[in-house]
């Protein structure tokens, strides 16, 4: 398996493994990063993709006190782990307030959306296998 990298831009200058046999991800560091880039400073939110193959996603995003993903859905099934801070997941059905430490899964193609209470970091994996399928 070939290794694969981001490519750096004006924002991340540094490249990181995004794929590989084994890929280790410092989230502390990563979630630094996210704080300090400009992106984070003049919008309500960021994010960074930390692991990226066929099959599955991983990225780190950061969202402001208030801001909020509109309702949307996912092609494959998703978990969402908050790192810090809280937020509100709700679906058509249901709506769960999640804090550090604190994680949900969701099936595919269910329409939902996130609200961060406070400010909040929270892991988002996606599986992508099952994209473009019907």
């Amino acid at each position: 398996m070939e290794e694969k990298f981001n490519e750096a831009t004006s924002q991340r200058s540094q490249d990181h493994l995004l794929d590989a046999p084994l890929v280790s991800i410092n989230l502390l560091a990563f979630t630094e990063q996210l704080k300090q880039e400009s992106t984070w400073k003049e919008s309500d939110r960021n994010s960074i993709a930390v692991f990226k193959t066929d099959g599955m996603r991983i990225v780190l995003i950061g969202l402001h006190a208030g801001a909020e993903m509109a309702k949307h859905t996912a092609n494959g099934h998703i978990s969402v782990q908050v790192l810090e801070g809280q937020l509100k997941f709700t679906t058509d059905v249901r709506s769960v307030e999640l804090s550090k430490g604190q994680m949900l899964a969701l099936h595919e193609r269910i329409p939902h959306s996130v609200l961060a209470i406070k400010e909040t970091v929270f892991l988002l994996t996606l599986t992508t296998a099952l994209a473009g399928k019907e």
